[in-house]
């Protein structure tokens, strides 16, 4: 896929560290050609990025806080400033208090169902917005990540199926309202990954277990899968490809139970 994205810019949401979805993707992107820009939350989160983002050639880097209109606002301008248009976004961001990642959904606090709705799927919304004026004239790409607990009950995801079930419909409407002006807009659902978000989910290494051993393909997703599906979407090869949940977990969203000798 060398140069598949050559000419084009994508800004990347949500790498925490060498492990993150989010960084599987912009190295994929990088590779293929593409000129990328990073956002990050905080003093510590922008430390662990900076070496990643000079290793793929970037030395944009903006500090963001998407329940923060003025902060989102002012990222925008300062990309704005610095292109012209913007090709493609990757939205990797996701948040639920750890401790209420265990137990049941029904002890889900509503200062948390807020905050979680807010910074998991509203946020996709708020970012698409002030992504759609850099490209509308020559189309463009906006990706989001989500997870299978959105249509299936996984113990101890709870209020974050919730989001990303909301995050999924926000897809389908996005894609609707942006396909006019050519700009396309999808999910990719990895499998369980050993990422730091996903560390947070009570009995992760359980999940990891049973898909890898249950999962057609006998694997969970890898980063670099996962990054060679984003830099498809992103190319002019996903140029029909809009509203999607694109699944990248090894097969294991078909199974109906575990396989026979896991039973």
């Amino acid at each position: 896929m060398s140069g598949v994205l050559s000419g084009k810019r994508g800004l990347i949401m949500g790498v925490a560290n060498e492990r993150s979805i989010a960084w599987g993707i912009a190295k994929a992107c990088a590779e293929a050609g593409a000129e990328l820009a990073f956002t990050y939350q905080g003093e510590a989160f922008g430390k662990r990025l900076q070496p990643l983002a000079e290793s793929v050639g970037s030395d944009f880097m903006v500090d963001v806080d998407v329940t923060d209109d003025a902060s989102l606002d002012a990222a925008f301008e300062q990309l704005n400033a610095r292109w012209d248009t913007l090709d493609f976004v990757v939205h990797a961001i996701a948040y639920s208090d750890k401790n209420e990642l265990t137990g049941r959904i029904l002890n889900t606090s509503r200062e948390n169902f807020k905050n979680s709705m807010d910074i998991s799927a509203y946020s996709f919304i708020d970012v698409a917005r002030r992504a759609y004026p850099m490209m509308k004239d020559n189309g463009g790409t906006l990706l989001t990540l989500t997870y299978m607990g959105s249509t299936r009950v996984t113990p101890n995801y709870n209020v974050m199926g919730v989001a990303k079930a909301a995050l999924e419909s926000a897809t389908r409407y996005l894609a609707n309202d942006l396909g006019p002006e050519g700009i396309r807009v999808n999910a990719i659902s990895p499998g369980p990954m050993k990422t730091l978000a996903g560390a947070a989910i009570g009995g992760a290494r359980k999940t990891y277990k049973h898909t890898d051993q249950n999962a057609p393909l006998g694997s969970n997703a890898t980063l670099e899968a996962v990054g060679g599906t984003a830099v498809y979407l992103a190319s002019d090869a996903g140029a029909c490809t809009t509203g999607e949940i694109i699944r990248v977990d090894g097969g294991f969203h078909v199974l109906g139970m575990p396989q026979y000798d896991h039973l």
